[in-house]
């Protein structure tokens, strides 16, 4: 019996070295699924379980792939949304999830190697390396300086900073325009809108404030925008005294909607890393429309019910989970003062992303095209436009100085036709009357050449000088 007992005992052990051993050269099995369908902007895809958000590749024929997003799901289907078109995908191609296959597909060949799986999230470049340089919304460069080695690379889409942890709105932030500086001054850490038809002299003011502002870093992203007005804001209008110090992210108006999602959250990305290094940070995005437009493709191509004007609810759900990324980082640290850009079709003040995000921003600044067709600019309609952390960062003088012009501009505005045509009588209103011999120094101060620069200290002593200070 012992002899026996002994025997099997010596079988067994061999049998699992012989497991152990087979175990180490096997190839680990395949985790994918297939493609089912194509409609559209969105494929379906059966025989994967994965989390919303997250990334997959879809090999071709001849060594190409496709990357996607997984946006949504209804029971075993997953609902992806493709990075670039579709072209070449054949009924039944297989879907790997990001982090299982290290390697492209050999030429010829549509099956994909084995990968091993990993629990990486999708990370894209960051840090002073990308300053200076023009990258797309996958974090490519897009200019002509060669390829891109970044030592840091940061989460797209992470949690807003406890509002109870972040740094108070006290300081103000120089962004060398007369108008605002003076008039409609901004916090460290602020967020503001900029809204605009089209035309009025928006991405001029853009590059003015990249050019001449006194953060430590500008991050550009020109989201949906066309394609020609990105060279032209690069080189014209940003300028290579702008671009020094900035990063820009281009993701035009031609790229898919989940690329121009991706460019938004790529563009803030940045900005947080550097302020999470202690410097100050302007962030400029035009535009929140276009991002939001991107949302609703997204939202209505997988069966969400549109709401307001068309709008599906999860639009107005992305905004401010966009929005809340910036602002001042914790005490003592780095800020994020960020200006979005607003576009009002027709002007129209009440469009549903207008007046969304005119909620759960720090003040507006409204373009006027009346006085962009007068050639005032920049533009800036300073009734319409408020600052909301004006009165926490400036003296009561500069507040008692800026009412009063806003009061003589607005009193002027209003009985325009009449003194045009000869009908108001001087002596009947004071306050008019002071208004009707400051309007032309008034508009003057207001107004600033693309060339000019215009420090908030030399803006608030001309506007002390304005009334005799």
């Amino acid at each position: 019996m012992p002899d026996t007992l002994a025997t099997h005992q010596g079988r067994w052990k061999s049998f699992l070295r012989d497991c152990g051993s087979l175990a180490a050269i096997a190839e680990p099995m395949e985790v994918s699924g297939r493609v089912t369908r194509v409609a559209g902007l969105v494929m379906e895809a059966v025989g994967l379980k994965l989390a919303v958000g997250s990334a997959c590749t879809i090999p071709l024929a001849g060594g190409a792939r496709i990357e996607a997003e997984v946006v949504g799901f209804d029971g075993e289907r997953l609902f992806l949304m493709p990075q670039s078109d579709v072209d070449g995908v054949v009924p039944g191609a297989r879907v790997f999830p990001v982090g299982v296959a290290q390697t492209l597909p050999k030429p010829g060949s549509v099956d994909h190697p084995r990968r091993r799986p990993s629990d990486r999230g999708r990370h894209l470049p960051v840090g002073d390396e990308l300053l200076g340089r023009v990258l797309d919304a996958a974090g490519r460069p897009l200019d002509s300086l060669g390829p891109l080695v970044a030592r840091h690379s940061a989460p797209l889409n992470v949690r807003a900073i406890n509002p109870l942890g972040r740094e108070p709105i006290s300081t103000t932030m120089d962004v060398g325009v007369r108008a605002i500086n003076s008039m409609l001054t901004v916090g460290r850490g602020q967020r503001m809108g900029l809204f605009a038809g089209s035309g009025v002299g928006k991405s001029v003011l853009l590059g003015m404030m990249a050019r001449y502002t006194t953060a430590d870093v500008i991050v550009v992203g020109l989201i949906g925008e066309r394609g020609r007005e990105v060279k032209e804001f690069i080189e014209q209008i940003l300028g290579e005294e702008g671009l020094a110090r900035s990063v820009v992210v281009a993701a035009p108006a031609d790229t898919p909607p989940l690329m121009r999602l991706q460019g938004a959250a790529y563009t803030t990305a940045i900005a947080e890393h550097f302020r999470d290094q202690g410097k100050d940070v302007l962030l400029i995005m035009d535009s929140l429309t276009r991002y939001a437009m991107a949302q609703r493709e997204i939202a209505l191509a997988i069966g969400e019910p549109p709401a307001t004007k068309g709008y599906p609810p999860s639009v107005f759900a992305k905004l401010p989970a966009l929005v809340e990324r910036a602002g001042n980082g914790k005490p003592g640290g780095g800020s994020i003062t960020a200006f979005y850009t607003v576009l009002t079709e027709g002007d129209d003040q009440q469009d549903p992303i207008a007046d969304s995000a005119r909620a759960i921003l720090d003040g507006h600044i409204v373009l006027n095209r009346v006085l962009a067709e007068a050639g005032h600019y920049p533009a800036i309609d300073i009734e319409q436009s408020i600052s909301r952390a004006m009165h926490n960062i400036t003296t009561p003088e500069h507040q008692q100085l800026s009412r009063r012009l806003k009061q003589l501009y607005s009193r002027y505005q209003r009985n325009r036709d009449l003194i045009s045509v000869g009908a108001y009588s001087a002596g009947t209103d004071p306050v008019l009357d002071e208004a009707i011999a400051r309007i032309a120094p008034i508009e003057r101060f207001l107004q600033q050449g693309i060339h000019e620069r215009a420090g908030i200290n030399e803006s608030l002593g001309e506007l002390s000088a304005l009334f005799g200070g």
